[in-house]
């Protein structure tokens, strides 16, 4: 991303078309499983095959019900590069195996790839941990879930690595890059709907300003913010000044916002993109004074660039705070967007707290959870109601294993004196199911 800007110009790199790989089903390590959890998931799955409903599941243990989310967990993505690295961990144990990041915003995944020798090229905010030059043609490098971008394929070229040896990208990040390069070669500039400084929105930003004029905005604030430069009211100087690093080289905001597409980070909240996308689309027609017929012309249509998993965590969060409940519990990675969205939900709506492991709830009275807020971890004393029977809402991000979520499952049960057993309550809520 740069901050200066002078003319149109591209890189003469051609990204290589991606094909959307096929659903399938996936071996995980065992020690990323839950048999209680998974039998819960597969009860559900039997009873709705269209997930069409998003209701929680309701785990009665007496002085303490949990309500559990619909979907949560790992996704396809995560799935396909979780098994992809133990297998090439497998296959090649007298090589060096490095990932460029992290695998996925999971602490227990990235601890265990370590315990098992796998070094991190970077972390999670782009800080070089193993230089280049260190690489060989004989090293295996990962490419995680998030992808990456055309510069780093390049620098990985120059040392004697194929970038797509092993590649764990997503399919639906692969999608958005597809989606930005059909729209991008009709001419319309692409705005990414996403984090900064995120692995996958710096992937997305790289290969779209490959193929033409790309920006990053971060939430509706900055959309706002970009009205006045549509509308030609603040100076390319004042432009270059609000959206500094966020923009590709070459841009120029008085020819190259007059045709605009939005694709976004697949782990954003989707209400959040299509305030933006619909924001955004009546600026255009109002400033041109389009027809509605003549929006596309302007306007390109991207539809929903979100993941299938992270619309359906979101739908089922909404479905759990449906109901009334003392507090949430959200598992996940403290850098995990996709968690953090849910988080964000929870909390416009009662105490909740996010924490990454069973390990976080010190005991019934005492819980250290992540402060989304203040980017730092605080101890909440006394979190657990005093009162006949308390109502837990819990779910977890897509980068989450099941077996953290029974950990919690059976610690939040612990500490309520008379509980029923875990496991004989969900046989039986299976049964009844």
């Amino acid at each position: 991303m740069h901050s200066i800007a002078q003319k149109r110009t591209f890189s003469t790199h051609t990204p290589l078309k991606r094909t959307f790989k096929k659903m399938k089903s996936f071996s995980i390590p065992s020690l990323f499983k839950s048999n209680l959890i998974g039998r819960i998931k597969e009860a559900r799955r039997v009873q709705d095959k269209l997930k069409k409903d998003f209701t929680p599941t309701h785990l009665d243990f007496g002085p303490v019900e949990i309500l559990l989310s619909r979907h949560f967990g790992f996704c396809y993505g995560v799935e396909n590069a979780v098994e992809t690295a133990y297998q090439i961990i497998d296959q090649n144990p007298d090589k060096r195996i490095f990932l460029l990041s992290e695998m996925i915003h999971n602490p227990a995944v990235n601890a265990d790839l370590a315990d098992r020798g796998v070094r991190f090229i970077q972390d999670t905010h782009g800080n070089q941990l193993v230089e280049w030059s260190e690489l060989s043609s004989n090293d295996v490098v990962i490419v995680p879930a998030f992808g990456t971008t055309l510069e780093t394929q390049a620098i990985l070229q120059s040392r004697g690595i194929d970038p797509y040896a092993y590649d764990t990208t997503c399919p639906f990040v692969e999608k958005v890059w597809n989606r930005a390069d059909a729209i991008g070669k009709k001419d319309y500039t692409v705005i990414v709907h996403g984090k900064p400084s995120h692995e996958e929105t710096k992937a997305t930003f790289s290969h779209s300003q490959s193929v033409t004029p790309t920006l990053i905005i971060k939430d509706i604030k900055q959309a706002i913010a970009l009205a006045a430069y549509i509308k030609e009211e603040k100076s390319a100087e004042e432009f270059f000044a609000e959206f500094d690093g966020q923009y590709s080289e070459g841009f120029n905001p008085v020819k190259d916002l007059k045709r605009i597409g939005v694709v976004n980070q697949t782990t954003m909240l989707a209400t959040d993109t299509q305030e933006i996308v619909d924001y955004l689309r009546q600026i255009i027609r109002l400033h041109f004074q389009l027809a509605p017929e003549n929006i596309k012309d302007y306007f390109a249509d991207t539809r929903d660039t979100l993941c299938y998993a992270t619309n359906d965590n979101q739908s089922a969060t909404y479905g759990l705070l449906a109901e009334e409940a003392d507090f949430a519990i959200v598992a996940g990675g403290y850098n995990s967007s996709n968690t953090a969205h849910l988080v964000d939900l929870c909390v416009e709506k009662l105490p909740t707290y996010f924490i990454k492991n069973a390990e976080k709830l010190i005991s019934g009275d005492q819980v250290l959870h992540f402060d989304n807020s203040a980017k730092e971890e605080r101890l909440t004393t006394s979190f657990i109601p005093t009162k006949e029977k308390t109502r837990i809402l819990l779910t977890c991000g897509a980068s989450c294993p099941d077996a953290v979520m029974e950990e919690i499952l059976r610690k939040l049960v612990s500490f309520f004196p008379g509980a029923k057993d875990v496991d004989e309550v969900v046989n039986t809520n299976l049964q009844f199911s």
